[in-house]
């Protein structure tokens, strides 16, 4: 696809913007320990990271307890993750330099996350990030969340920005599928928290990327 300058653009949370795997990792091991039960390797838990925090608890615990018991163990994992949701997590390699590339053009950034207000604006504070993303869309803000592109669309609104001159970066194939579904150009973050069973090639994005930085070298800034 040819390289062109977007108006706008958007990113996914965790697993796109923010490596937030290292405290879930920590949090669920914590948990897993207070259970007398061995750790769990980091790479399992990066590949459950999109899937969410029952995804998680399932794979760590879902073997081992009732449906009750996960539940339980689900309200912990989120309850320990919001009161400190940034220790550990950092901004994926490239990703700040991506962000400044955009900032010196002009292109207002946001982000688009299935994930609650009361966890981002946290992360986003501690990161220092909060007065630099253009529009923050939690499930909060919308009805429905992605792959329905009503936060994308109103994500647009907010920036002022129409859908087809804006980006959605997202290593889900719900995001591709959100980003589609606003008729916004899609790009695939490969780097991101994909399960072995995922199949980015069959995603139809318009762009795959194997790190930020091939992104901010695509945009004709």
């Amino acid at each position: 696809m040819t390289p062109f300058r977007p108006d706008a653009v958007l990113f996914d949370l965790d697993g796109t913007l923010l490596d937030s795997a290292p405290d879930f990792h920590r949090i669920l091991n914590q948990l897993r320990q207070e259970q007398k039960l061995t750790p769990l390797d980091y790479d399992q838990v990066r590949q459950q990271v999109s899937n969410g925090a029952a995804a998680m608890i399932q794979q760590a615990f879902g073997s081992l307890r009732n449906s009750s018991e996960l539940e339980q163990l689900q309200q912990q994992l989120l309850q320990r993750y919001q009161d400190n949701p940034a220790q550990d997590s950092i901004l994926f390699d490239g990703m700040e330099t991506q962000l400044q590339t955009l900032e010196q053009a002009k292109i207002p950034w946001g982000i688009v996350t299935n994930k609650p207000e009361r966890f981002c604006i946290p992360i986003l504070q501690q990161l220092i990030l909060d007065g630099r993303c253009g529009v923050l869309i939690c499930p909060d803000h919308v009805s429905k969340r992605k792959p329905d592109p009503e936060g994308l669309f109103l994500a647009c609104e907010k920036l002022n920005s129409r859908p087809d001159r804006c980006l959605y970066v997202g290593d889900h194939v719900r995001d591709i599928e959100a980003g589609q579904n606003a008729g916004m150009i899609t790009v695939g973050a490969l780097y991101g928290y994909l399960d072995k069973s995922d199949q980015p090639q069959h995603w139809n994005a318009d762009l795959l990327i194997q790190h930020p930085d091939e992104l901010t070298d695509w945009l004709k800034l």
